[in-house]
């Protein structure tokens, strides 16, 4: 058997007569993907923890997502007489322990009902906000997520251009975080909507760049279940609120925010002391010696091997194209939209990714409106995740990306639209079931879509192009507040689920227009892209 440090440096030596020779079969050319397979090798413990370590982000961006969901929920009241006790009934008010229609806490007079709990446990009780505009209401969560989508629009690029992956991980989560922490010392909705805002801006680039730099560090053999594992973290994050938020009843919403975010500030420490940056965009912007370093500390291969190959395989790389070394801002941009391929393919993920973000964002806010307990509906659409994750690891590489993306948007649509639909004395549990089933299909359809998207794009422009695909997913989660907001003011589930419903099922269909790419590897510049939508 032939030494595999002889194969790799026979490799390398070939590639500077093939260099020279241009019109020769392109699997010969050494290209930057060619040679960080090569070195990267093998998964490894090393790539396994740093895996771990950056995918670890998600975690933070799955609370910060929806803590809304308890820290703004409307709260259940009681009548009381003149003492604030409780008492059966009156001419004036009945008696519930369920949280009442909105309009009927707002006919009575406020010393004829009562909180059951403290004023502090949601900021629509301690700022007296039963009886405002839905639209004030839903505010601080429209604000997070308009704060995602002009984050993303504005840092989009950074992680392909000047920071690169590392260090928008960690500016991104530390600003999440820390404005998440300075919203717990808000005195109105005004500056609380605000600091959402700064939330969601730093948050929007995050789960992007950590699947990107993720997805870098390993072999395209590992890449799809490196990606959902990041979605799994993420779930876990989610799975988090609900016991935080019953450890925390009848506690301040405060609370909720000190114990989200003091842990993700820490987490940004480990990040800049111990997360190597991807050799890939290094090699991109032309720093080797930077690449070779974290090739040496994560590769498989022999310490023979490396010394012998590393330096002189990298060196050998083909020279770039100007434009693929000196990405800025706004050129990412201009490289995306100038070719006919990779525009029409930005489009078309923009418009699923919308319609995706509306179903998974807007579902587990509008369970309040199913007249089921809060705290295990929540749990039950956040339990969801883990099998959704766990059969995105294991069909991801048995399934066309475009198949499984058609059946989940159709039947998350399907289900969305039935959970609208009051037909039986049952209604409350088929309609739960319903939404379940719609909100499982449609997560298990956003992890496919962000590993497709990953897919579709070169290194070079690889993070702006997921960077816009989040951010059409995170206005679907701006625009499902107002649904589900219209949907509880004139009691009409329609307007939320029904509406959602139609939105994913429709938008799935654009994923027809999408190549294939199961099985594909990673290309690294916009012609070796080309050349591929070409063949």
């Amino acid at each position: 058997m032939v030494d595999s440090s002889t194969q790799l440096l026979s490799q390398s030596n070939s590639s500077n007569s093939l260099a020279q020779q241009p019109h020769q079969d392109d699997e010969q050319i050494s290209t930057i993907s060619s040679i960080v397979e090569e070195c990267i090798g093998e998964l490894n413990w090393t790539q396994l923890l740093q895996v771990f370590l950056v995918s670890f982000a998600w975690f933070f961006d799955g609370q910060q997502t929806f803590i809304t969901i308890f820290t703004d929920a409307q709260p259940s009241w009681h009548c009381a007489n003149q003492t604030g006790s409780r008492f059966a009934s009156n001419n004036s008010c009945e008696s519930t322990t369920m949280t009442a229609k909105r309009a009927s806490i707002c006919e009575l007079s406020k010393d004829l009902w009562a909180w059951d709990e403290s004023k502090q446990v949601s900021i629509i009780s301690e700022w007296d906000l039963e009886c405002v505009n839905t639209i004030i209401t839903g505010l601080p969560a429209s604000m997070f997520f308009t704060g995602c989508l002009i984050g993303g629009i504005v840092l989009a690029t950074l992680a392909d251009a000047s920071l690169g992956r590392k260090n928008m991980i960690f500016y991104s989560c530390l600003l999440m975080s820390f404005s998440s922490f300075l919203a717990s010392f808000s005195t109105n909705i005004w500056i609380y909507s605000a600091l959402k805002f700064v939330c969601g801006f730093g948050r929007s680039t995050l789960g992007t760049t950590t699947l990107v730099l993720a997805s870098e560090l390993v072999s395209k053999r590992w890449r799809g279940q490196v990606g959902v594992f990041g979605f799994l973290v993420c779930t876990l994050g989610f799975l988090t609120l609900p016991p935080i938020a019953y450890l925390n009843k009848g506690s301040s919403w405060r609370n909720f925010y000190i114990v989200t975010s003091l842990p993700g500030i820490l987490y940004c420490i480990l990040v800049y002391l111990f997360l190597h940056e991807s050799p890939r965009w290094l090699l991109i912007r032309g720093r080797k010696e930077e690449a070779i370093k974290v090739l040496k500390s994560i590769t498989s291969l022999s310490l023979t091997t490396q010394s012998d190959y590393l330096d002189l395989a990298i060196s050998n790389i083909m020279p770039l194209k100007e434009e693929t070394m000196k990405v800025d801002l706004y050129s990412t941009f201009k490289i995306l939209m100038q070719n006919r391929w990779s525009s029409r393919r930005i489009m078309v993920i923009v418009a699923m990714g919308l319609g995706i973000g509306l179903v998974y964002y807007g579902m587990p806010l509008g369970v309040g409106m199913l007249s089921f307990n809060l705290y295990l509906s929540v749990t039950f659409n956040a339990l969801l995740e883990i099998p959704s994750t766990i059969l995105t690891f294991i069909f991801i590489h048995k399934f066309n990306r475009k198949s499984m993306l058609l059946f989940l948007t159709t039947l998350s649509g399907i289900s969305s639209v039935l959970a609208s639909i009051e037909v039986t004395n049952f209604t409350i549990s088929l309609q739960l079931v319903f939404e379940l089933v719609s909100f499982f299909c449609a997560y298990t359809a956003y992890n496919v879509l962000i590993i497709f998207g990953s897919e579709l794009f070169p290194t070079c422009v690889r993070n702006c192009a997921l960077s816009l695909l989040r951010q059409a997913v995170a206005l679907g989660g701006t625009i499902s507040p107002m649904l589900v907001g219209a949907g509880r003011e004139h009691n009409n589930k329609f307007l939320c689920y029904g509406i959602l419903g139609l939105a994913i099922g429709f938008l799935g269909l654009f994923g027809l227009c999408l190549p294939e790419t199961k099985d594909k590897a990673f290309c690294d510049t916009m012609d070796e892209e080309e050349e591929e939508e070409s063949k």
